[in-house]
């Protein structure tokens, strides 16, 4: 039986999680037997592949109408946003 290859994940960093969130993405890794990192690594990675544009631009613009959007310094258009923009 050939080894399975390891993703090899050179970005890290802190993230503060919601106690929902954070259960959400622990079942998620009891369900599929992969840690953390590699649960969002498949939710961001393959986002496009699964979730609704018009859906997850209601859940952003919900979330971002209860409790905003903190400022960022170095702020970016995403291009999602470029695409709400253009009409796409």
């Amino acid at each position: 039986m050939a080894k399975a290859k390891r993703l090899p994940l050179p970005k890290r960093f802190n993230a503060a999680l919601t106690e929902d969130a954070y259960a959400r993405l622990r079942a998620l890794n009891a369900d599929w037997g992969l840690g953390n990192n590699y649960v969002l690594v498949v939710l961001l990675e393959k986002l496009d592949s699964f979730a609704d544009p018009a859906a997850l631009e209601r859940a952003f613009a919900e979330f971002i109408a209860e409790y905003g959007a903190p400022s960022s310094t170095n702020p970016k258009p995403s291009r999602m946003a470029a695409d709400r923009k253009a009409g796409k």
